[in-house]
């Protein structure tokens, strides 16, 4: 039996690769200063929970055969410093990704937005006509237990290749660690300014991705990114086969959108465009492991969409409540379109948090210019004590109004405030569009929904 020691198991990534392990029979430990939930009900449940919170070097002993270190823990950790002084086999989140996978189909979903949904598509697809696979992504999918599955015999291993950082001691990107049979490459758009401080060495990261996809691979990308498109087509040929995907063909009858496949009219539970192309990708992907056009149309019909990705909170006959994870500018853009398509005769009001370290930087800032000039009614929030959290120049309302180059714009700093102003507007006939990777520092969407309905 394997023995696999976590450093920082409470995150959101590790508690679900601790689970998946304990659910392929290995023997799981780990340690972390600080576990919050859902992670501490989940491992408490699989009997995984540490009985106490804080790093033990003692657990670090000569029988483990790995230690999978987490993005939270520090380079001194002291459990750490005792792995390597016992020389141990320690490893980043997604290298051990990658040996748990490296005999089977790599299928990785990279790209700036987008890769979240996309993997959600593949996996729903596969889970429909019963076809086995590992995965990792990062959300909590409708008809999956965990976010990580690890199996012994699984042929396929679908995962969302992010690039960020792979851990402390480990500063490649994550993606570059996986070595791809099968990739997709939704868009680039500039993204952690912390990590790669200009956008030439942002794209430089998936020029390398590119270049890491295994031998006769593929390489399926969205053309209608100019930037994607230019790095794509450059690569050798010889090595890779590559295909292209864009918008499919699709009309929006009475709120429902259509796909247009030959003679027949395909309904949608998503919609527009950004999803149009995620579910292009997908089946660009689905194609490359055997499973045909009429299959994959057939079981995308009944995907709802990935966790905060456009997830409906709440509507009735006259309103809509939508949350989504944008914060980048083009997520804004891409979202904020998607719901004035769908919704061309209601009033959207589209409200996002800075909330990243990127979004909240003065510098990254100028990047928002124009991205919320497609809502009727656009709104911004930012906490300020998140910034000095974070460590960073502070930033006013007055540069958030210039940045976003939008005169009606309306800036809040205080969840309170936010919260009181939408209480007072009438939301007959509109959509209201809430955007952040966090949570307007403690709004309960589901209350305000029903608050606003009063």
């Amino acid at each position: 039996m394997q023995t696999v020691h976590l450093i920082a198991i409470g995150g959101s990534a590790m508690h679900n690769m601790a689970l998946a392990l304990n659910e392929k029979g290995f023997k799981v430990s780990g340690s972390d200063d600080e576990i919050n939930e859902p992670s501490k009900t989940r491992l408490l449940k699989a009997g995984l929970l540490p009985e106490k919170i804080g790093w033990f070097p003692e657990k670090i002993t000569a029988e483990i055969d790995a230690v999978i270190l987490g993005m939270h823990a520090r380079i001194d950790n002291p459990e750490l410093i005792k792995a390597k002084e016992l020389g141990l086999k320690i490893f980043s989140y997604p290298e051990y990704i990658y040996e748990a996978t490296k005999d089977k189909i790599r299928i990785v979903v990279g790209g700036s937005h987008g890769k979240t949904t996309i993997t959600a598509m593949i996996l729903h697809v596969m889970n429909t006509l019963n076809i086995d696979t590992d995965f990792m992504v990062g959300a909590q999918l409708e008809g999956f237990n965990t976010m990580v599955r690890l199996t012994h015999n699984s042929k396929f291993a679908v995962i969302e290749g992010d690039e960020y950082l792979a851990s402390p001691i480990d500063r490649r990107p994550k993606f570059h660690l996986y070595k791809p049979n099968i990739a997709i490459i939704s868009g680039i758009a500039w993204d952690h300014i912390n990590v790669f401080p200009t956008f030439e060495v942002y794209i430089q990261q998936f020029e390398k991705f590119i270049e890491l996809i295994e031998l006769d691979g593929s390489l399926i990308y969205c053309d209608a990114d100019n930037v994607l498109k230019n790095v794509c087509e450059k690569t050798p040929h010889h090595k890779i086969t590559k295909t292209a995907y864009n918008v499919p063909a699709h009309e929006i009858i009475n709120g429902t959108t259509y796909l247009l496949v030959n003679t027949n009219k395909i309904p949608l539970q998503i919609f527009g465009n950004h999803n149009l192309m995620n579910l292009n990708g997908a089946r660009l992907v689905c194609n490359k492991i055997g499973i045909t056009d009429e299959q994959f149309y057939k079981a995308i019909q009944t995907f709802k969409g990935a966790a905060k990705r456009l997830e409906l909170v709440y509507k009735n006959e006259k309103f809509n409540f939508y949350k989504d994870f944008a914060h980048s500018p083009s997520k804004l853009k891409a979202t904020t379109d998607a719901v004035k398509q769908q919704f061309d005769s209601r009033k959207i009001i589209a409200c996002m948090e800075l909330h990243t370290f990127s979004s909240l930087n003065e510098e990254f800032l100028n990047q928002y210019k124009d991205s919320m000039n497609l809502a009727d009614e656009a709104i911004v929030y930012f906490n300020p004590h998140t910034i000095a959290h974070k460590k960073l120049k502070e930033i006013n309302t007055e540069q958030v109004h210039a940045c976003f180059n939008r005169k009606d714009l309306k800036v809040f700093t205080k969840s309170d405030e936010l919260t009181h102003y939408l209480l007072s507007k009438k939301w007959s006939n509109s959509v209201l569009l809430m955007m952040s990777s966090g949570n307007f520092d403690g709004v309960d969407f589901s209350k305000l929904a029903n608050q606003l309905m009063l």
